[in-house]
């Protein structure tokens, strides 16, 4: 399965995942970067910058880079225990020199005494106190609070679960304010394969703002996503783009279609493979952009099993 990815800059984003809450603690993996196999390393490129990402054996992010210049570069370091993410550190270099003032750090506790709670604490590299999350799950093990506290106080982002009808909707709300939901459902056209339908919408002020669903394949690939933007004088939602997405034999994005009013666009992609067993691909060119991304992918070395005698 192949998604679509923006590699550069997603150490931007990996970094302020903490400021946008909604969501658990996410932990990436090989899957999360398109990559298969023992991939030790990966240095992407492009036309106007560059990643770099380090994964332990077990597929684990390690380590991640966005390089803007040779002096100037982001990182962020991952430490684990037993499979969970215990430590972050988003670190700032500018000038080649380490900015302490805009580096942070993020400390995870577990509890799994009774119901799973995990504790996420923020300091600056000065040690100054920033936030406290507390997330909480119920038996089940779905995410149904999120805690902040800091200095301003504290905020609390309650997750509802509710299942009617075969349609699973998960809403977040911020002090009792609806923030995002989504909607998992399930719809099996006629003489066609089943299709996973997410709709998610987003509120501002509490008040509905926009929204999008995707179509998916039963194993997860994206088919089609519809755009909408509420008109509020009209009190509903209103299409805009509709993008679609064709993939190869190997499960590759190879055209992309974005459709608002009469105006079109299309993007194909071109890829360019390794010669290891899995094939990770290491070229990938956009058309008609000409813009493309060079991937070049270091491998743990296989392991030598010792026969006895």
């Amino acid at each position: 399965m192949t998604k679509k990815y923006h590699f550069i800059f997603l150490t931007v984003f990996i970094t302020a995942f903490s400021i946008v809450r909604g969501q658990e603690i996410q932990i990436f993996t090989l899957e999360d970067f398109d990559l298969m196999g023992d991939v030790k390393s990966c240095l992407v490129s492009t036309d106007y910058g560059k990643e770099e990402y380090d994964f332990n054996k077990k597929g684990f992010l390690t380590k991640s880079v966005t390089r803007y210049n040779d002096q100037d570069y982001d990182a962020v370091y991952y430490k684990y225990k037993n499979d969970d993410l215990l430590e972050k550190r988003s670190e700032s270099y500018r000038n080649g020199v380490f900015d302490a003032s805009t580096s942070i750090a993020h400390f995870y506790e577990i509890d799994s005494t009774d119901n799973l709670k995990i504790q996420e604490r923020i300091f600056s590299y000065e040690k100054e106190f920033l936030d406290e999350y507390i997330y909480g799950y119920d038996e089940f093990g779905d995410l149904i609070s999120i805690q902040r506290i800091n200095n301003n106080g504290t905020d609390v982002t309650l997750v509802e679960h509710k299942k009617f009808k075969g349609e699973n909707t998960v809403t977040y709300l911020l002090n009792d304010a609806p923030v995002k939901s989504i909607r998992t459902s399930t719809l099996k056209p006629i003489n066609k394969a089943a299709q996973r339908i997410v709709l998610t919408k987003e509120y501002l002020n509490g008040e509905e703002n926009d929204a999008f669903e995707e179509v998916y394949t039963m194993d997860g690939r994206l088919m089609a996503q519809q755009e909408f933007e509420y008109n509020s004088k009209l009190k509903k939602f209103e299409p805009t783009t509709r993008t679609s997405y064709e993939y190869d034999e190997k499960g590759m994005l190879i055209s992309e279609i974005a459709k608002r009013g009469a105006g079109i666009i299309k993007k194909e992609y071109i890829y360019q493979y390794d010669n290891s067993e899995v094939g990770n691909w290491i070229k990938q060119i956009v058309t008609p952009d000409n813009t493309y991304t060079t991937r070049k992918i270091t491998y743990y070395p296989a392991e030598t099993k010792v026969i006895k005698e």
